[in-house]
Protein backbone atom coordinates (compact mmCIF):
# COMPACT_ATOMS: atom_id res chain seq x y z
CA UNK A 1 0.00 0.00 0.00
CA UNK A 2 2.49 2.59 0.87
CA UNK A 3 4.37 1.79 -2.75
CA UNK A 4 0.77 2.75 -4.28
CA UNK A 5 1.17 6.46 -2.26
CA UNK A 6 4.46 7.14 -2.58
CA UNK A 7 3.83 6.33 -6.72
CA UNK A 8 1.23 8.50 -6.74
CA UNK A 9 2.89 11.38 -5.57
CA UNK A 10 5.79 10.66 -7.76
CA UNK A 11 3.75 10.73 -10.33
CA UNK A 12 1.56 13.72 -9.53
CA UNK A 13 4.78 15.93 -8.98
CA UNK A 14 6.93 15.24 -11.40
CA UNK A 15 3.72 15.48 -13.67
CA UNK A 16 3.59 19.38 -11.97
CA UNK A 17 7.27 20.14 -12.91
CA UNK A 18 7.16 18.83 -16.15
CA UNK A 19 3.95 20.96 -16.41
CA UNK A 20 6.09 24.05 -15.23
CA UNK A 21 8.91 23.58 -17.17
CA UNK A 22 7.45 23.27 -20.49
CA UNK A 23 3.98 23.10 -21.30
CA UNK A 24 3.98 22.45 -25.09
CA UNK A 25 6.15 19.58 -24.74
CA UNK A 26 3.92 18.33 -21.63
CA UNK A 27 0.41 18.26 -23.91
CA UNK A 28 1.66 15.21 -25.64
CA UNK A 29 3.52 13.45 -22.66
CA UNK A 30 -0.29 14.13 -21.22
CA UNK A 31 -1.72 12.52 -24.65
CA UNK A 32 0.79 8.99 -23.85
CA UNK A 33 -0.30 8.88 -20.24
CA UNK A 34 -4.37 8.72 -20.79
CA UNK A 35 -3.35 6.22 -23.92
CA UNK A 36 -1.26 4.07 -21.54
CA UNK A 37 -4.09 4.07 -19.13
CA UNK A 38 -6.94 3.17 -21.60
CA UNK A 39 -4.74 0.43 -23.27
CA UNK A 40 -3.75 -0.70 -19.08
CA UNK A 41 -7.38 -1.10 -18.58
CA UNK A 42 -8.14 -2.93 -21.47
CA UNK A 43 -5.30 -5.28 -20.43
CA UNK A 44 -6.51 -5.23 -16.70
CA UNK A 45 -9.86 -6.53 -17.47
CA UNK A 46 -8.38 -9.33 -19.39
CA UNK A 47 -5.72 -10.63 -17.22
CA UNK A 48 -8.75 -10.76 -14.65
CA UNK A 49 -10.31 -12.66 -16.48
CA UNK A 50 -7.35 -15.37 -17.22
CA UNK A 51 -6.31 -15.34 -13.09
CA UNK A 52 -9.90 -16.31 -12.49
CA UNK A 53 -9.71 -18.84 -15.10
CA UNK A 54 -6.44 -20.16 -13.81
CA UNK A 55 -8.57 -20.38 -10.52
CA UNK A 56 -10.86 -22.38 -11.48
CA UNK A 57 -8.78 -24.73 -13.60
CA UNK A 58 -6.27 -25.55 -10.68
CA UNK A 59 -9.76 -25.83 -8.58
CA UNK A 60 -10.19 -28.71 -11.49
CA UNK A 61 -7.15 -30.37 -10.45
CA UNK A 62 -7.15 -30.21 -7.12
CA UNK A 63 -10.85 -32.29 -7.39
CA UNK A 64 -10.00 -34.60 -10.06
CA UNK A 65 -6.42 -35.26 -7.61
CA UNK A 66 -8.69 -35.38 -4.45
CA UNK A 67 -11.51 -37.61 -6.01
CA UNK A 68 -8.49 -39.90 -7.06
CA UNK A 69 -6.74 -40.47 -3.94
CA UNK A 70 -10.33 -40.79 -1.86
CA UNK A 71 -11.17 -43.62 -3.88
CA UNK A 72 -8.30 -44.90 -4.22
CA UNK A 73 -8.87 -48.56 -3.23
CA UNK A 74 -11.83 -48.64 -5.78
CA UNK A 75 -8.89 -47.56 -8.61
CA UNK A 76 -6.79 -50.35 -7.57
CA UNK A 77 -8.93 -52.66 -7.37
CA UNK A 78 -10.21 -52.13 -10.83
CA UNK A 79 -6.76 -51.47 -11.93
CA UNK A 80 -8.02 -48.47 -13.36
CA UNK A 81 -4.61 -45.99 -12.05
CA UNK A 82 -4.19 -45.16 -16.23
CA UNK A 83 -7.06 -44.34 -16.76
CA UNK A 84 -6.84 -41.61 -13.52
CA UNK A 85 -3.25 -40.72 -14.45
CA UNK A 86 -5.02 -39.92 -18.10
CA UNK A 87 -7.76 -37.53 -16.37
CA UNK A 88 -5.13 -35.56 -14.36
CA UNK A 89 -3.59 -35.26 -17.42
CA UNK A 90 -6.45 -33.65 -19.22
CA UNK A 91 -7.12 -31.16 -16.35
CA UNK A 92 -3.65 -30.83 -16.19
CA UNK A 93 -3.10 -29.70 -20.08
CA UNK A 94 -6.47 -27.16 -19.35
CA UNK A 95 -4.25 -25.56 -16.71
CA UNK A 96 -1.46 -25.52 -19.06
CA UNK A 97 -3.65 -24.09 -21.68
CA UNK A 98 -5.40 -21.16 -18.90
CA UNK A 99 -1.98 -20.26 -18.18
CA UNK A 100 -0.39 -19.92 -21.65
CA UNK A 101 -3.22 -17.51 -21.98
CA UNK A 102 -2.48 -15.76 -18.62
CA UNK A 103 1.45 -15.30 -19.52
CA UNK A 104 0.54 -13.84 -23.17
CA UNK A 105 -2.10 -11.58 -21.63
CA UNK A 106 0.65 -10.37 -18.53
CA UNK A 107 3.30 -10.19 -21.42
CA UNK A 108 1.15 -8.04 -23.56
CA UNK A 109 0.45 -5.70 -20.71
CA UNK A 110 4.20 -5.08 -19.57
CA UNK A 111 5.44 -5.04 -23.42
CA UNK A 112 2.72 -2.36 -23.87
CA UNK A 113 3.62 -0.36 -20.28
CA UNK A 114 7.30 -0.72 -21.61
CA UNK A 115 6.46 0.72 -25.56
CA UNK A 116 4.63 3.73 -23.83
CA UNK A 117 7.33 4.25 -21.19
CA UNK A 118 9.85 4.09 -24.10
CA UNK A 119 8.22 6.64 -26.37
CA UNK A 120 7.92 9.19 -23.57
CA UNK A 121 11.78 9.80 -23.97
CA UNK A 122 11.42 9.34 -27.81
CA UNK A 123 8.84 12.38 -27.76
CA UNK A 124 11.00 14.21 -25.16
CA UNK A 125 14.04 14.16 -27.51
CA UNK A 126 12.07 14.27 -31.18
CA UNK A 127 9.94 17.39 -30.06
CA UNK A 128 12.28 18.80 -27.30
CA UNK A 129 14.59 19.03 -30.19
CA UNK A 130 12.11 20.67 -32.42
CA UNK A 131 11.23 23.24 -29.74
CA UNK A 132 15.07 23.83 -29.10
CA UNK A 133 15.20 23.85 -33.29
CA UNK A 134 12.72 26.78 -33.24
CA UNK A 135 13.98 28.77 -30.15
CA UNK A 136 11.21 27.71 -27.61
CA UNK A 137 13.04 25.98 -25.55
CA UNK A 138 16.65 25.95 -23.98
CA UNK A 139 18.84 22.60 -23.85
CA UNK A 140 19.41 22.91 -20.27
CA UNK A 141 15.46 22.63 -19.90
CA UNK A 142 15.17 19.68 -21.79
CA UNK A 143 18.10 18.03 -20.08
CA UNK A 144 15.94 18.26 -16.94
CA UNK A 145 13.08 17.25 -18.93
CA UNK A 146 14.54 13.78 -19.25
CA UNK A 147 15.68 13.45 -15.84
CA UNK A 148 11.99 14.30 -14.80
CA UNK A 149 10.50 11.85 -17.21
CA UNK A 150 12.95 8.88 -15.23
CA UNK A 151 11.34 10.61 -12.20
CA UNK A 152 7.88 9.82 -13.80
CA UNK A 153 8.53 6.32 -15.38
CA UNK A 154 9.82 4.89 -12.32
CA UNK A 155 6.79 4.84 -10.30
CA UNK A 156 5.12 3.46 -13.29
CA UNK A 157 6.41 0.84 -13.31
CA UNK A 158 6.07 0.05 -10.07
CA UNK A 159 2.41 0.77 -9.96
CA UNK A 160 2.48 -1.71 -12.80
CA UNK A 161 4.07 -4.49 -11.22
CA UNK A 162 1.78 -3.80 -8.29
CA UNK A 163 -1.29 -4.36 -10.73
CA UNK A 164 -0.25 -7.79 -11.69
CA UNK A 165 0.13 -8.68 -7.76
CA UNK A 166 -2.97 -7.18 -7.03
CA UNK A 167 -4.68 -8.70 -9.92
CA UNK A 168 -3.26 -12.60 -8.84
CA UNK A 169 -4.18 -11.58 -5.46
CA UNK A 170 -7.54 -10.39 -6.36
CA UNK A 171 -8.81 -13.18 -8.68
CA UNK A 172 -7.80 -15.51 -5.64
CA UNK A 173 -9.84 -13.88 -3.11
CA UNK A 174 -13.12 -13.12 -5.51
CA UNK A 175 -12.50 -17.09 -6.26
CA UNK A 176 -12.68 -17.57 -2.71
CA UNK A 177 -15.53 -15.40 -1.95
CA UNK A 178 -17.42 -17.11 -5.24
CA UNK A 179 -17.29 -20.63 -2.77
CA UNK A 180 -18.01 -18.79 1.08
CA UNK A 181 -20.80 -17.01 -0.48
CA UNK A 182 -22.97 -19.52 -1.97
CA UNK A 183 -26.48 -19.19 -0.36
CA UNK A 184 -27.73 -22.61 0.17
CA UNK A 185 -30.64 -23.51 -0.93
CA UNK A 186 -32.64 -24.15 2.84
CA UNK A 187 -32.34 -21.14 5.24
CA UNK A 188 -34.37 -20.02 7.60
CA UNK A 189 -37.63 -18.71 6.89
CA UNK A 190 -38.12 -14.67 8.01
CA UNK A 191 -40.36 -15.58 10.52
CA UNK A 192 -38.79 -19.06 12.19
CA UNK A 193 -38.96 -20.18 15.49
CA UNK A 194 -36.76 -22.04 17.92
CA UNK A 195 -38.34 -25.81 18.27
CA UNK A 196 -39.01 -26.50 22.53
CA UNK A 197 -40.02 -28.99 24.40
CA UNK A 198 -40.25 -31.47 21.79
CA UNK A 199 -42.62 -34.31 22.43
CA UNK A 200 -42.13 -36.01 19.40
CA UNK A 201 -45.57 -35.99 17.25
CA UNK A 202 -44.81 -36.51 13.71
CA UNK A 203 -47.10 -35.48 10.84
CA UNK A 204 -46.89 -35.57 6.89
CA UNK A 205 -49.63 -33.91 5.35
CA UNK A 206 -50.44 -34.83 1.50
CA UNK A 207 -46.48 -34.44 1.33
CA UNK A 208 -45.39 -34.02 -2.23
CA UNK A 209 -41.90 -33.46 -3.67
CA UNK A 210 -39.61 -33.38 -6.79
CA UNK A 211 -36.15 -32.30 -7.41
CA UNK A 212 -35.39 -28.57 -8.30
CA UNK A 213 -34.39 -29.42 -12.05
CA UNK A 214 -36.57 -32.10 -12.77
CA UNK A 215 -40.19 -32.08 -12.42
CA UNK A 216 -40.70 -35.40 -12.40
CA UNK A 217 -42.29 -36.83 -9.06
CA UNK A 218 -40.63 -38.41 -6.55
CA UNK A 219 -43.32 -38.42 -3.86
CA UNK A 220 -47.00 -38.09 -4.36
CA UNK A 221 -49.74 -37.17 -1.78
CA UNK A 222 -47.94 -39.26 0.99
CA UNK A 223 -49.82 -38.49 4.32
CA UNK A 224 -49.37 -40.54 7.29
CA UNK A 225 -48.95 -39.92 11.70
CA UNK A 226 -46.68 -40.99 13.95
CA UNK A 227 -47.24 -40.28 17.41
CA UNK A 228 -44.71 -39.07 19.96
CA UNK A 229 -42.95 -42.05 20.98
CA UNK A 230 -44.18 -44.59 18.12
CA UNK A 231 -42.17 -45.68 15.79
CA UNK A 232 -42.33 -46.50 11.96
CA UNK A 233 -40.53 -48.77 9.73
CA UNK A 234 -40.34 -47.27 5.75
CA UNK A 235 -39.67 -50.75 3.70
CA UNK A 236 -39.53 -50.93 -0.32
CA UNK A 237 -37.62 -50.82 -3.59
CA UNK A 238 -34.65 -49.13 -3.65
CA UNK A 239 -35.09 -45.24 -5.63
CA UNK A 240 -38.82 -45.73 -4.17
CA UNK A 241 -38.44 -42.54 -1.99
CA UNK A 242 -37.85 -44.19 2.07
CA UNK A 243 -34.77 -41.56 2.37
CA UNK A 244 -36.06 -38.90 0.59
CA UNK A 245 -39.43 -39.22 3.14
CA UNK A 246 -37.06 -39.04 5.96
CA UNK A 247 -34.45 -36.60 4.58
CA UNK A 248 -37.59 -34.22 4.72
CA UNK A 249 -38.32 -33.85 8.20
CA UNK A 250 -34.81 -32.32 9.28
CA UNK A 251 -35.33 -29.67 5.84
CA UNK A 252 -31.97 -31.33 3.69
CA UNK A 253 -35.37 -30.87 1.08
CA UNK A 254 -38.32 -28.78 1.28
CA UNK A 255 -41.61 -30.28 0.35
CA UNK A 256 -43.02 -28.91 -3.28
CA UNK A 257 -46.66 -29.40 -1.64
CA UNK A 258 -47.98 -30.21 1.92
CA UNK A 259 -46.63 -30.01 4.49
CA UNK A 260 -44.14 -31.74 7.47
CA UNK A 261 -45.04 -31.22 10.93
CA UNK A 262 -43.13 -32.10 14.39
CA UNK A 263 -45.38 -31.00 17.61
CA UNK A 264 -47.82 -29.49 15.02
CA UNK A 265 -45.23 -27.24 13.82
CA UNK A 266 -44.58 -26.83 10.07
CA UNK A 267 -40.78 -27.75 10.21
CA UNK A 268 -40.34 -25.03 7.06
CA UNK A 269 -41.18 -22.38 9.95
CA UNK A 270 -38.83 -23.23 12.41
CA UNK A 271 -35.23 -22.66 12.97
CA UNK A 272 -33.29 -25.44 11.16
CA UNK A 273 -30.62 -25.48 14.91
CA UNK A 274 -32.96 -26.10 17.02
CA UNK A 275 -35.12 -28.27 14.43
CA UNK A 276 -31.80 -30.61 13.34
CA UNK A 277 -30.66 -30.73 16.98
CA UNK A 278 -33.70 -32.70 18.01
CA UNK A 279 -33.14 -35.02 15.52
CA UNK A 280 -30.73 -37.73 15.39
CA UNK A 281 -29.33 -39.53 12.13
CA UNK A 282 -27.67 -42.98 11.66
CA UNK A 283 -27.55 -43.30 8.12
CA UNK A 284 -25.88 -46.38 5.81
CA UNK A 285 -23.48 -43.62 4.26
CA UNK A 286 -21.21 -43.36 7.24
CA UNK A 287 -18.62 -40.33 7.66
CA UNK A 288 -15.73 -40.35 9.76
CA UNK A 289 -13.83 -37.18 10.24
CA UNK A 290 -10.49 -37.02 10.41
CA UNK A 291 -9.26 -37.32 14.16
CA UNK A 292 -9.58 -39.73 16.91
CA UNK A 293 -12.59 -42.13 17.97
CA UNK A 294 -13.16 -40.08 20.86
CA UNK A 295 -13.37 -37.01 18.63
CA UNK A 296 -15.72 -38.74 16.14
CA UNK A 297 -18.13 -40.12 19.06
CA UNK A 298 -17.39 -36.56 20.86
CA UNK A 299 -19.24 -34.82 17.70
CA UNK A 300 -22.84 -36.12 18.66
CA UNK A 301 -22.56 -34.29 21.87
CA UNK A 302 -19.45 -31.74 21.43
CA UNK A 303 -19.51 -30.96 25.70
CA UNK A 304 -19.79 -34.48 27.11
CA UNK A 305 -17.37 -35.88 29.62
CA UNK A 306 -15.74 -38.84 28.69
CA UNK A 307 -17.78 -40.88 31.31
CA UNK A 308 -21.25 -39.90 28.74
CA UNK A 309 -18.87 -41.16 25.16
CA UNK A 310 -17.54 -44.33 27.47
CA UNK A 311 -21.28 -45.03 28.06
CA UNK A 312 -22.53 -44.54 24.58
CA UNK A 313 -19.81 -46.80 22.76
CA UNK A 314 -20.97 -49.31 25.22
CA UNK A 315 -24.44 -49.41 23.96
CA UNK A 316 -23.33 -48.81 20.63
CA UNK A 317 -21.33 -52.26 21.09
CA UNK A 318 -17.94 -50.59 20.32
CA UNK A 319 -16.01 -50.17 23.70
CA UNK A 320 -14.80 -53.42 24.20
CA UNK A 321 -13.16 -53.01 20.20
CA UNK A 322 -11.67 -49.84 20.99
CA UNK A 323 -9.81 -51.00 24.46
CA UNK A 324 -8.83 -53.41 22.43
CA UNK A 325 -6.53 -50.69 20.26
CA UNK A 326 -2.83 -49.65 21.71
CA UNK A 327 -4.11 -45.78 21.55
CA UNK A 328 -7.84 -46.46 22.81
CA UNK A 329 -10.13 -44.03 22.50
CA UNK A 330 -7.37 -41.42 21.14
CA UNK A 331 -6.70 -43.62 18.70
CA UNK A 332 -6.50 -42.16 15.06
CA UNK A 333 -9.25 -42.75 12.98
CA UNK A 334 -7.78 -41.88 9.35
CA UNK A 335 -9.36 -39.62 7.04
CA UNK A 336 -12.65 -40.44 6.88
CA UNK A 337 -12.16 -43.47 8.80
CA UNK A 338 -10.03 -45.49 6.30
CA UNK A 339 -8.28 -47.85 9.22
CA UNK A 340 -11.47 -49.43 10.08
CA UNK A 341 -13.96 -51.53 8.90
CA UNK A 342 -17.40 -50.52 7.52
CA UNK A 343 -19.16 -51.85 10.44
CA UNK A 344 -16.46 -50.27 13.29
CA UNK A 345 -17.49 -47.06 11.47
CA UNK A 346 -20.92 -48.06 11.76
CA UNK A 347 -20.99 -48.58 15.17
CA UNK A 348 -18.98 -45.43 15.99
CA UNK A 349 -22.05 -43.15 14.50
CA UNK A 350 -24.41 -45.13 16.38
CA UNK A 351 -22.79 -44.05 19.27
CA UNK A 352 -22.84 -40.95 18.05
CA UNK A 353 -26.75 -40.73 18.17
CA UNK A 354 -26.32 -42.65 21.90
CA UNK A 355 -24.73 -39.59 22.98
CA UNK A 356 -26.74 -37.08 21.13
CA UNK A 357 -29.88 -38.60 22.91
CA UNK A 358 -32.56 -37.06 20.56
CA UNK A 359 -36.10 -37.31 21.55
CA UNK A 360 -36.73 -37.80 17.22
CA UNK A 361 -34.76 -40.68 15.75
CA UNK A 362 -34.25 -41.59 12.00
CA UNK A 363 -32.28 -44.78 10.95
CA UNK A 364 -31.41 -45.11 7.40
CA UNK A 365 -30.05 -48.94 7.23
CA UNK A 366 -28.52 -48.43 10.32
CA UNK A 367 -27.14 -51.80 10.62
CA UNK A 368 -26.40 -52.26 6.98
CA UNK A 369 -22.92 -52.78 7.78
CA UNK A 370 -23.06 -54.90 10.58
CA UNK A 371 -22.30 -58.96 11.17
CA UNK A 372 -25.17 -60.86 12.20
CA UNK A 373 -23.60 -61.14 15.56
CA UNK A 374 -23.34 -57.41 16.20
CA UNK A 375 -26.56 -56.83 14.51
CA UNK A 376 -27.99 -58.73 16.82
CA UNK A 377 -26.25 -56.53 20.17
CA UNK A 378 -27.28 -53.07 18.11
CA UNK A 379 -30.48 -53.51 17.35
CA UNK A 380 -31.36 -54.79 21.10
CA UNK A 381 -29.45 -51.02 22.00
CA UNK A 382 -31.26 -49.61 19.35
CA UNK A 383 -34.59 -50.58 21.07
CA UNK A 384 -33.62 -49.70 23.95
CA UNK A 385 -33.08 -46.37 22.78
CA UNK A 386 -36.09 -46.06 20.83
CA UNK A 387 -37.97 -46.63 23.56
CA UNK A 388 -40.66 -43.11 24.30
CA UNK A 389 -38.68 -41.79 21.54
CA UNK A 390 -40.26 -41.44 17.90
CA UNK A 391 -38.19 -43.57 15.72
CA UNK A 392 -38.45 -43.86 11.89
CA UNK A 393 -36.57 -46.67 10.12
CA UNK A 394 -35.53 -47.71 6.47
CA UNK A 395 -34.80 -51.15 6.57
CA UNK A 396 -34.20 -53.72 3.54
CA UNK A 397 -34.00 -56.68 6.46
CA UNK A 398 -37.17 -56.83 7.48
CA UNK A 399 -36.73 -59.27 10.13
CA UNK A 400 -34.91 -55.65 12.19
CA UNK A 401 -38.37 -53.88 11.64
CA UNK A 402 -40.99 -56.71 12.98
CA UNK A 403 -41.57 -54.98 16.18
CA UNK A 404 -42.40 -51.51 14.54
CA UNK A 405 -46.04 -50.27 15.53
CA UNK A 406 -46.60 -49.48 12.26
CA UNK A 407 -44.91 -50.64 8.79
CA UNK A 408 -45.38 -48.37 5.44
CA UNK A 409 -44.62 -50.33 2.17
CA UNK A 410 -42.97 -47.22 -0.13
CA UNK A 411 -43.85 -47.39 -3.93
CA UNK A 412 -45.01 -45.86 -7.01
CA UNK A 413 -43.90 -42.59 -5.56
CA UNK A 414 -46.21 -43.17 -2.30
CA UNK A 415 -47.32 -45.68 0.22
CA UNK A 416 -49.10 -48.61 -1.39
CA UNK A 417 -49.42 -50.67 1.51
CA UNK A 418 -49.48 -49.99 5.56
CA UNK A 419 -50.19 -51.90 8.95
CA UNK A 420 -48.28 -54.07 11.65
CA UNK A 421 -46.36 -57.02 10.52
CA UNK A 422 -48.57 -59.33 10.70
CA UNK A 423 -51.94 -57.13 9.41
CA UNK A 424 -49.31 -56.89 6.05
CA UNK A 425 -48.71 -60.63 6.30
CA UNK A 426 -52.04 -60.93 5.78
CA UNK A 427 -52.59 -58.92 2.82
CA UNK A 428 -50.31 -61.19 0.48
CA UNK A 429 -48.96 -57.92 -1.05
CA UNK A 430 -45.45 -56.48 -1.69
CA UNK A 431 -44.54 -57.15 1.83
CA UNK A 432 -45.02 -60.21 2.50
CA UNK A 433 -43.34 -60.90 -1.07
CA UNK A 434 -40.87 -59.15 -0.03
CA UNK A 435 -40.85 -60.76 3.29
CA UNK A 436 -40.92 -64.42 1.53
CA UNK A 437 -37.96 -63.59 -0.35
CA UNK A 438 -36.01 -62.18 2.99
CA UNK A 439 -36.20 -65.88 4.64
Amino acid sequence: PENLFISLIKIIGSFIFLFMINRMLAVPMLILVVLMLVFSYGQNKKMQETFMDNRRKIGDINSSLQDTLAGIRVVQSFANERIEQEKFNRSNENFLISKDANYRCMGSFMSGNAFFQGMMYLVTLVFGGFLIAHGRMEASDLAMYALYIGIFISPIQILVELTEMMQKGLSGFRRFLEVVETEPDIVDAADAKPLKNVKGNVCYEDVSFHYSDDDTPVLSHVSFEIPAGKSIALVGPSGSGKTTICSLLPRFYDVTDGRVTIDGNDVRKLTLESLRSQIGLVSQDVYLFGGSIKDNIAYGKPDATMDEIVDAAKKANIHDFIMELPDKYDTFVGERGTRLSGGQKQRISIARVFLKNPPVLILDEATSALDNESERFIQKSLEELAKDRTTITIAHRLSTIRNADEILVVADCGIAERGTHEELLAQDGIYARYYDMSR
